[in-house]
């Protein structure tokens, strides 16, 4: 293992902060795969997974099977793990701003259009190494405003050299799920059955420009507009959900990496017997597909439903009790499909977003994520 520190902007004046970066294998070997853990620093169950699968990877290292470059970051946002309010973690967000960690990242493809266009050539590797030329000038050229874009710009950097990028997350209360683009489906369905995920959702654009979309996006949209010229999907990304954010066990964490490591020897990253891929759980369904289910009052959250169990539309998965007058509202399923995530408070206001159920048919447009 090969250990690095990028250092990052000071908070203040000595207060310094870096990330560490921990790298496998032959330095440029190929296939490279980065991942990355708890880019929201208080989402726990990535950096669980992340620690077991340094160990595994360490001990690949020792006996020679790592043939291409595995790059790892157990722990993506030191800015946020150092935020606290009244004894709360807040991760999620910056509270220099109240900007999501994990939104925002620059749209590069118009520029990079500027770059490439009338170069590219009719071998699909020479375009693959002029586009990522590109997309590395264009990142360089960025200017971060403050300290979270610096980290930002930092990660996306490492990231997007990659042929592959793990993004570790959890949800609140969740069954293990996970997002990608529409044209990674294939890529990583494998990964999905071995995670045993309950929910798959895919979309082209999710809106708010998250990280996992600013590795894979650029793909798809410069093989559109350059339809003449091949050009492979060569960064594919995904979120991958590790459950809720108080599942955080050794008994998860070696399995989420198990997980990996077996998708990486699929992958011929790592050398081994490929390994027997599970029948999987659920199939890929639209992003647009997955609804969420709101408050439809203010009170008591009582669920009625756990998190993975299949529901049809109209079923009530949980109530709403008023404390004062014991009135109680049922909040009911938008669709027919796997409630895959709920929140983990207990008292709610009318509107708020109590859980979320992935259907089949996709009815949302515009912004499919949450905040």
């Amino acid at each position: 293992m090969r250990t690095e520190q990028i250092a990052l902007s000071p908070l203040a004046p000595g207060a310094n902060l870096s990330l560490t970066v921990q790298r496998f294998g032959p330095e440029g070997a190929r296939p490279r795969i980065y991942i990355q853990a708890s880019l929201h620093a208080d989402e726990i169950p990535g950096m669980i997974a992340a620690h077991h699968l340094r160990e595994r990877l360490t001990a690949l290292e020792a006996e020679g099977r790592i043939r291409g470059e595995i790059v790892l970051v157990p722990s993506a946002n030191p800015i946020g793990l150092t935020q606290r309010v009244m004894g709360d973690h807040i991760g999620r967000f910056h509270l220099a701003d109240g900007v999501n960690f994990n939104r925002g990242y620059p749209h590069l493809v118009p520029k990079v259009v500027e770059r490439i266009e009338g170069k590219l050539a009719k071998n699909g590797e020479a375009n693959v190494h002029l586009i990522r030329e590109a997309l590395r000038a264009e990142l360089a050229a960025w200017q971060p405003s403050n300290a979270a874009e610096v980290m930002k710009k930092a990660l996306l950097g490492l990231a997007q050299e990659a042929d592959v990028v793990l993004d570790l997350h959890c949800d609140s209360e969740a069954v293990v799920h996970l997002y990608t683009h529409t044209r990674s489906a294939e890529e990583f369905a494998p990964l999905s059955a071995l995670l045993g995920a309950h929910a798959y959702l895919i979309a082209d654009v999710s809106g708010d420009e998250p990280f996992d979309e600013a590795c894979s996006r650029p793909w798809a949209e410069l093989a559109d507009r350059f339809p003449d010229h091949p050009i492979p999907f060569a960064c594919h990304s995904t979120t991958l959900e590790f459950r809720g954010e108080q599942d955080v066990t050794h008994e998860t964490g070696r399995a989420d990496a198990a997980a990996m490591i077996d998708y990486m020897m699929l992958r011929g990253v790592i050398e081994g017997e490929a390994p027997n891929v599970p029948e999987p759980l659920c199939r890929a369904t639209p992003l647009a597909a997955s609804e969420p289910v709101q408050a439809p009052a203010s009170g008591i959250l009582v669920f009625r439903t756990q998190v993975g169990t299949k529901v049809q539309s109209g079923e009530t998965i949980a109530e709403v009790i008023d404390p004062l007058t014991g009135a109680v509202t049922p909040a009911k399923a938008p669709s027919d499909g796997v409630m895959f995530a709920r929140v983990a408070v207990r008292f709610v206001t009318q509107g708020m977003r109590l859980a979320k159920v992935a259907g089949t048919e996709a009815r949302r447009t515009g912004k499919l994520l949450g905040a």
